[in-house]
């Protein structure tokens, strides 16, 4: 009974008597705070389109994109805050959402007295890329929950943010082509326009160019497979399909080798082209001139068999180019050609993957005192063209390099004096033709030694 009493004395005296400072704890609770607010994203390795201008130099200015500071993977309400605020706050941003602070970013700092600068992520990719840009700079008034406090659940929906496809045309890449890009069914992006260009190009498509793969897309991507590559789906763009339709569509205003009926009174150019086709296709083995001819004739004869077209030498028509000899004769020509090209894309497009695996490309803008990788993979390529001395080359973006980057720029036609913008320094536009003469010298290598030369 009497340690009863005590201990109720004891309660009672902690109620009335106060704390000392030393051991009073801080409870936190939600306030008010003023934000500018932009957006980043994740970047893919097969975008149309890069802000910076290459999938690497867009990975140096929004991280990896595949998770926060704190280790956490890129979610919906993701916010890189500055380092005051701790993993895992909840701040409510009035109109965009419910997020978590998971990151930080070398600027998101406090802009100035009583605002902070906070990064929102918007996701992936095109899309990503296109609601960052679209986000802008917002100035809001949000409320933040501590660690600590009663959180409301994240709650954020991307989908809500405007991601306009047109606002990435500004930043497709220079030589972009449908082979670095593969949309699907469902996509509203720059890529997919791309695709319905291409498609109208090659003649399969008679719509604007709306950014949207629906039904109409897809079955236009269908009626080209049919034509050229009949084993590839028409729901997404392979990179095989692509080759293809890349290749068809740069032959829109290729001259016909077949213009004209072929007879004994046709002229001898038109012959003569006709018989540099047959060849081509494999059914001439004759002289190649101007001369209607007994060889011309067969082969003439055997395509139309091969085609059903007659039935033998005595036929109507027989041995002579007419309107549907002709019609099918520049359709197998046309396919041949086109299944050429597209050997050639797709092996490009695999060397430009071993470039990037094996770190032989420039990725990365360079200027006057980049030391690093990139500027020793740059040296090695202007020694290989003639433009640096090999004796030259150190890693450091200095004089020597600038003035061979000037002479490669000026025999490429990137710039037509050295004042002009970007004169002796790697942007853009020099990128672009580095990739692509970079790309091109080692498809030289590959058709001349193998694959096994790489």
């Amino acid at each position: 009974m009497f340690s009863q009493k005590l201990i109720g004395v004891a309660i009672s005296m902690a109620m009335v008597l106060p704390v000392p400072a030393a051991l009073a704890v801080s409870v936190p609770a939600p306030y008010q705070q003023d934000f500018v607010i932009t957006a980043y994203y994740s970047p893919q390795p097969d975008q149309c389109c890069y802000v910076m201008g290459s999938y690497e130099a867009d990975k140096v200015m929004n991280g990896n994109g595949t998770n926060g500071a704190d280790g956490t993977p890129v979610f919906s309400g993701m916010i890189a805050a500055p380092s005051l605020y701790a993993f895992g706050t909840v701040i409510d941003l009035p109109g965009i959402g419910m997020g978590k602070v998971s990151d930080r970013g070398g600027a998101i700092q406090v802009t100035e007295k009583g605002v902070h600068r906070l990064d929102l992520w918007a996701g992936k990719g095109e899309e990503g890329l296109s609601r960052a840009l679209a986000f802008g700079v917002k100035r809001v008034r949000g409320t933040v929950y501590p660690v600590g406090t009663r959180q409301p659940a994240v709650a954020m929906n991307l989908d809500r943010l405007s991601a306009p496809a047109g606002i990435l045309q500004p930043y497709v890449t220079d030589g972009v082509n449908l082979l670095s890009v593969h949309p699907k069914k469902g996509d509203t992006n720059v890529s997919v326009q791309l695709l319905q260009e291409k498609l109208r190009d090659a003649g399969y498509f008679n719509r604007s160019a709306s950014g949207f793969y629906g039904d109409e897309t897809a079955n236009a991507l269908q009626l080209f497979l049919t034509d050229f590559a009949p084993e590839e789906p028409s729901d997404e763009l392979t990179t095989r399909a692509a080759a293809f339709l890349e290749a068809a569509a740069s032959r829109k205003t290729a001259k016909q080798p077949v213009t004209d009926v072929i007879s004994a009174s046709s002229s001898a150019d038109a012959i003569l082209r006709a018989k540099r086709t047959l060849r081509f296709l494999g059914y001439y083995k004759g002289r190649t001139n101007g001369t209607y001819d007994e060889p011309l004739k067969q082969a003439i004869l055997a395509f139309q068999q091969e085609k059903k077209l007659i039935g033998d030498a005595a036929s109507p028509g027989a041995g002579r180019i007419g309107p549907l000899t002709k019609k099918k004769l520049l359709t197998l020509w046309e396919k041949q050609i086109v299944t050429f090209e597209a050997r050639k894309l797709y092996a490009l497009f695999q060397i430009e993957h071993v470039m990037a695996d094996k770190k032989l490309a420039v990725e990365t803008f360079l200027t006057d005192g980049d030391k690093n990788d990139q500027v020793r993979i740059l040296q090695r390529f202007l020694v290989k063209q003639g433009f640096l001395a090999a004796d030259r080359m150190s890693g450091l973006f200095g004089p020597v390099t600038h003035e061979a980057v000037l002479a490669y720029q000026l025999a490429k036609g990137i710039i037509l004096k050295t004042t002009d913008k970007g004169a002796g320094y790697v942007g853009p536009a020099t990128l672009s033709h580095l990739r692509t003469d970079q790309r091109e010298d080692l498809y030289q290598t590959v058709r001349a030694e193998g694959w096994q030369a790489l």
